[in-house]
């Protein structure tokens, strides 16, 4: 007994301290708990309304329903309220007429009830009236229990309901109407950030050697993370843009920034994909690779650079923030950071080129883990690409050096996009197998998509041979 005593007193200390620091929220600056308290005051001032109108003014005989219809419809968006509305009012319509009729038919309240509550119930549970189909039955019983059946009174009910209606709904639309489009922005800042550190932190790690699998596995954890707060960043979009609809908030409240566009969401949903195709790859334990280590000679290295590069281009990104402030007067700052990313994106690719080098120079088939890692990085630079405003070729300047496009000069070899001649054919894309190949035309013992074999491998050898 007093240990039970001793967790509910630690259980009511949590839950003080929770209210508590919810209420500090709400009174200290914009944020949800805001949203919610605004709300609940609006429902609450609603329903005193369509009291003061039913009731006190109106005197209906049964002024209840009236505060009744209009707290529930004072819901978290206009489009919301609105398709409530409808559907509170075809239920508690077919509730009252059903129930009028039995009274009428029978003459007993028990067997009208009898009659009455289990089609009612079924009606309400058709999933078009979703959370409102409970109020068919509930119509239903006050219709029953106060023995009113007379058309006066019938209509009376429907009155009082749809002032209650129309009440609620002007309620949420004109005063203060909510828009949700705060979790959009906060989720694309906090998504280039968070990729960032993760790219940054596996940087270190690579570069310092050895790596073990718990920090391996800790990574790929926080890269799940990172495709959840995508699927976060989806969902809050739908509902900034359900707060959207029929709402007139952008010319009755205070001006409220437009949420980002989606194009956005769709590059970074690749980006984290990417990030968690790489960190899967090196969590992997070592009996499930062929070749038992996790990168050969230099590799760690570079991969390091890279990803510590790509890091840079995700921190440097600020496309979250261009839509609340359209109309900047720091272009010169702006250039600076677009020249930060173009600089961080040259590093990128030139270690990428490294990569692609010492893959092709090792022409080992077993090194399926540099392998997969190199294909994936690559993919992962040219979403960055899209994401950066900056195409490949423009990342690396052309004097003095070679760019992604052509990556190694044609004397010597062939870059990332053109890595294998133009008789054996491979894109881009597909110039590493992701999971046990190799550069296509570069290791022989191809890949999943290496279908050319040995004529593939022939025609390389004649092109080589020639140049």
């Amino acid at each position: 007994m007093g240990q039970a005593f001793v967790q509910w007193r630690q259980w009511a200390g949590w839950e003080c301290a929770a209210v508590s620091r919810s209420a500090r929220r709400a009174l200290s600056g914009p944020g949800p708990e805001r949203d919610t308290a605004v709300q609940a005051l609006k429902a609450a001032a609603a329903a005193l309304i369509a009291w003061a109108l039913a009731g006190w003014w109106w005197k209906a005989p049964m002024a209840l329903l009236a505060p009744w219809t209009a707290l529930f419809l004072v819901q978290s968006t206009v489009y919301r309220s609105l398709k409530t509305a409808l559907q509170q009012f075809v239920v508690v319509v077919v509730g009252t007429l059903l129930a009028a009729g039995a009274g009428v038919l029978t003459g007993d309240t028990m067997l009208a009830m009898l009659i009455v509550l289990p089609v009612t119930m079924l009606f309400g549970s058709y999933a078009r009236f979703g959370t409102q189909g409970l109020n068919a039955p509930t119509a239903a019983l006050f219709v029953l229990v106060y023995g009113t059946y007379s058309g006066f009174d019938i209509i009376h009910r429907f009155l009082e309901t749809l002032l209650g209606a129309v009440i609620g709904l002007a309620v949420n639309a004109l005063v203060l109407p909510p828009v949700h489009s705060r979790s959009v922005r906060h989720l694309r800042g906090r998504l280039p950030e968070e990729s960032a550190a993760l790219l940054h932190a596996v940087a270190d790690g690579l570069g310092e050697g050895d790596v073990a699998r718990e920090d391996a596995q800790a990574w790929h954890d926080r890269a799940r993370r990172l495709t959840d707060r995508v699927t976060d960043l989806r969902t809050a979009r739908r509902w900034s843009d359900e707060s959207y609809r029929f709402n007139p908030g952008r010319r009755l409240r205070r001006s409220t920034p437009l949420p980002p566009a989606a194009d956005w969401d769709f590059a970074w949903d690749r980006i984290t994909n990417h990030v968690e195709a790489i960190t899967r790859t090196l969590a992997e334990p070592p009996e499930r690779r062929s070749d038992r280590t996790l990168l050969p000679g230099p590799a760690p290295g570079i991969v390091a650079e890279l990803l510590r590069a790509a890091g840079d281009v995700c921190a440097l990104d600020d496309t979250g923030e261009s839509s609340e402030a359209p109309e900047r007067d720091d272009d010169e700052a702006s250039g600076q950071t677009q020249d930060r990313r173009r600089e961080a994106l040259h590093r990128a690719y030139a270690a990428e080129k490294e990569l692609t080098s010492l893959f092709r120079e090792r022409g080992d088939a077993l090194q399926d883990t540099l392998a997969a890692v190199t294909a994936d990085t690559i993919r992962l630079l040219g979403d960055l690409s899209e994401v950066a405003g900056s195409r490949p070729d423009d990342a690396v300047p052309q004097e003095g050096g070679a760019g992604p496009q052509d990556d190694v000069p044609h004397g010597g070899g062939a870059g990332p996009q053109d890595d294998v001649p133009h008789g054996g054919g491979a894109g881009p894309q597909d110039e590493v197998a992701q999971e046990g190949g190799a550069v296509q035309g570069g290791v022989g013992g191809g890949g999943p998509r290496d279908e050319g074999g040995r004529e593939s491998r022939a025609a390389e050898n004649d092109d080589g041979a020639q140049r």
